[in-house]
């Protein structure tokens, strides 16, 4: 609650923090149209392949052509300006540099930042959750071990869910279930980039701006995003994903309470303790009176009759127990809230959410029949979408985690609506994301064997 106040303290002792972003797209767009408001944050450099999209973009975002034109990184420390480059490693090697924002969205390509970044003793906000979903348990364990912060991105929703999370736990609740709401029917999963603008509504003039990928907004729309998103939500908080996955179920913010409990009790979750992504749309596509769409919740239960009794003194919307209760963010606003974890990384040593655990993975499942010999086109494409599930159930299938599922080719028929496994497709070996999978895969094997000889 004195983030700021530790941020100007810091500015004044030593200048503001030093920050290197990879990756110019909507959310780093987000993110460098507020870094200029708070005199503590210093954009060093800008990575993108396309140096023009990034000049573009912090066009866009209201910067002024001078702040961004230092012709080097040293140039750049030395005026306060930044420098943009296609050359990711340069920028995580610049001296004095105290964060990577890491952006691109690509699961491979984050894998291989992120490592280099910690290897460099950066800290790491890891606004890439298709990488943190797959490999996160191992990154954050080699960056404990090199005394850096690798860290959920404040203002993506998954780290709004952990904070939710937190304060349920610190206050004394039990959780019941935690997620987000999003816009979602069953016949999502078959969007491709070629019908997903067929579901959202935008205008001609708002795509023609260029912020909206047809590939990522595919994503959101085909249950591939949610998916990745509550499995690293799974793994920062311990919470359990049920065994189907996610239900997606329509709920009204004020029948969280009372629709995101067991079904013993007459909700909707398989279990307790779980990650759950509600709907903005009943199932006939009519729209919810007061929707979750944009937001994040937790759902928890008291554990006393005195806390019972409290709700009902002080207003608490509850289920008709009285036992259950809920606490919801009805926005979350991506980018602009990044801040929060740059500066808690640096200033607190904490992260806003980090995997601890390796509890929810993303399976690929194919949206229609593959040949042999077909290249996968990855999240948001034309081929496969990602399905949240239990690690374990993930693992004894030796199922392709959706982030791998991009540039490697079939090696065999599959049918439609099938889940992918590591003997469909030939994988390369020498990507770093792989051996980072590898790593976490035989870490997860050996811990469950040792579980397994416990008993």
């Amino acid at each position: 609650m004195n983030l700021y106040s530790l941020l100007e303290a810091r500015t004044a002792k030593s200048g503001p923090i030093r920050i290197g972003v990879i990756g110019a797209g909507k959310f780093a767009s987000m993110f460098l149209t507020q870094a200029p408001q708070v005199p503590g944050l210093h954009v060093v450099g800008v990575a993108d392949l396309d140096v023009e999209r990034a000049r573009t973009a912090l066009h866009r975002c209201g910067w002024p052509a001078e702040r961004y034109a230092a012709r080097s990184f040293d140039e750049a420390l030395r005026s306060g300006g930044t420098h943009l480059t296609d050359d990711a490693e340069a920028l995580i090697a610049v001296p004095g540099l105290e964060v990577i924002v890491e952006v691109t969205g690509n699961p491979i390509a984050g894998s291989y930042h992120a490592e280099k970044a910690i290897d460099a003793g950066r800290h790491v906000v890891m606004v890439n959750v298709e990488a943190d979903c797959m490999v996160g348990p191992v990154l954050a364990e080699k960056a404990r071990r090199n005394g850096v912060v690798y860290s959920m991105a404040y203002g993506d929703q998954p780290a709004l869910i952990n904070e939710l999370v937190d304060w349920c736990r610190t206050v004394g609740f039990d959780i019941v279930a935690a997620g987000k709401g999003t816009k979602y029917l069953p016949e999502y999963n078959q969007s491709t980039p070629d019908t997903v603008w067929n579901f959202y509504g935008f205008t001609e003039e708002q795509l023609a701006t260029g912020d909206f990928n047809p590939k990522m907004f595919n994503s959101f729309l085909d249950g591939t995003k949610s998916a990745i998103e509550m499995a690293a939500v799974a793994n920062a908080t311990g919470l359990r994903p049920q065994d189907e996955g996610l239900l997606f179920p329509p709920v009204d913010v004020d029948d969280l309470a009372t629709t995101l409990r067991p079904k013993a009790l007459g909700g909707t979750l398989t279990r307790s303790g779980t990650v759950e992504v509600i709907s903005s749309l009943n199932r006939d596509g009519g729209p919810l009176n007061r929707d979750l769409r944009w937001g994040v919740y937790v759902t928890f239960e008291a554990r006393t009759d005195y806390a019972v009794q409290c709700f009902a003194e002080y207003g608490m919307r509850t289920d008709p127990t009285g036992r259950f209760g809920s606490l919801y963010r009805p926005y979350h606003m991506i980018g602009l809230e990044l801040g929060v974890s740059v500066a808690s990384a640096v200033l607190r040593n904490e992260a806003t959410g980090v995997a601890k655990d390796f509890h929810g993975d993303v399976t690929t499942v194919t949206k229609r029949a593959l040949k042999a010999g077909e290249i996968l086109d990855g999240e948001g494409g034309y081929m496969a979408f990602g399905k949240l599930a239990p690690a374990a159930t993930a693992l004894a299938a030796r199922a392709l985690p959706m982030g791998l599922a991009h540039g490697v080719k079939v090696v065999r028929d599959v049918p439609a609506g099938a889940t992918l496994t590591y003997d469909d497709v030939a994988v390369d070996e020498s990507l770093v994301a792989v051996r980072l999978r590898r790593e976490l895969e035989s870490a997860t094997a050996a811990e469950q064997t040792a579980m397994s000889s416990a008993r």
